[in-house]
Formats: C-alpha cells, sequence, structure tokens
C-alpha cells in the first residue's frame, strides 16, 4: 500500500450559528463547529494538537494552538471515527476556519489532518 493511505485522517467540519449567545449590536458572533475524525488509513494514529486559523469579514485573523481537541487526544484505529464540538467567536457575521491537526501513527510517523476552510455565517447572509 502507498505510504500516502498508510496515513490517513479525514476531518470534515459542520458549523453553526449561536444565535443566543451572539450579540449583533456589539460585534459578537459565536459559532460552534462540529468536527468528524475518520481513519481511513492503515494504522492506528492518535491525535496530538491542533492548529486553527479563523479569519473574520474585515480580514483580521486568529490563530489557536494547543495539545488534543477538548481535552482529548483520541487514538483513532483503522476506520474509527471521533467527532467533537467547539466553538469560537469572530467580530463580524462572516468568517472562516481552517485547521490542522498533528497525528501520530503507532509507528511514530507523524503526519497531519487537514481540515479544509470552511464558512462560518450568520443564516440568510450569504445566498
Amino acid at each position: 500500500m502507498a505510504e500516502s493511505k498508510k496515513y490517513q485522517i479525514e476531518a470534515r467540519a459542520v458549523p453553526q450559528f449561536i444565535a443566543d449567545q451572539s450579540d449583533p449590536a456589539n460585534e459578537r458572533y459565536v459559532f460552534a463547529y462540529t468536527i468528524r475524525f475518520e481513519n481511513v488509513g492503515t494504522v492506528p494514529a492518535q491525535l496530538i494538537s491542533r492548529h486553527w486559523v479563523i479569519t473574520d469579514g474585515k480580514a483580521r485573523v486568529q490563530e489557536v494552538r494547543g495539545l488534543g481537541v477538548v481535552g482529548q487526544q483520541p487514538l483513532l484505529k483503522p476506520g474509527e471515527t471521533f467527532e467533537y464540538t467547539s466553538g469560537c467567536q469572530i467580530d463580524t457575521p462572516v468568517g472562516t476556519m481552517r485547521g490542522s491537526f498533528q497525528m501520530t501513527a503507532e509507528d511514530g510517523t507523524q503526519f497531519e489532518a487537514v481540515t479544509g476552510e470552511f464558512t462560518l455565517s450568520i443564516p440568510r447572509v450569504l445566498h
């Protein structure tokens, strides 16, 4: 099997606007996002750390780095999934997020799982 397929974690994001925690009059927009990981490779791998790049509608960037996700460093065997929900706040009604997750395979190989850029948007703003 090709090495690139051996170490492969898919990461998919589903964002959601949280109206009851937001305050548009004070430029506070809160979003939740659920990330679902699936080990589509052939070796077990553990999520070690995360790196998020959050950009608001005025091109202001926040970077967030840390160990694990929501206090966990899950080990995913081939075919297993792990899902978590977290949140962020931006100052505009529309923004974007993209992330990468440092993984360590059972054999010690380090690699990244990447979440492609996704949009944070309040309802009925984007068509």
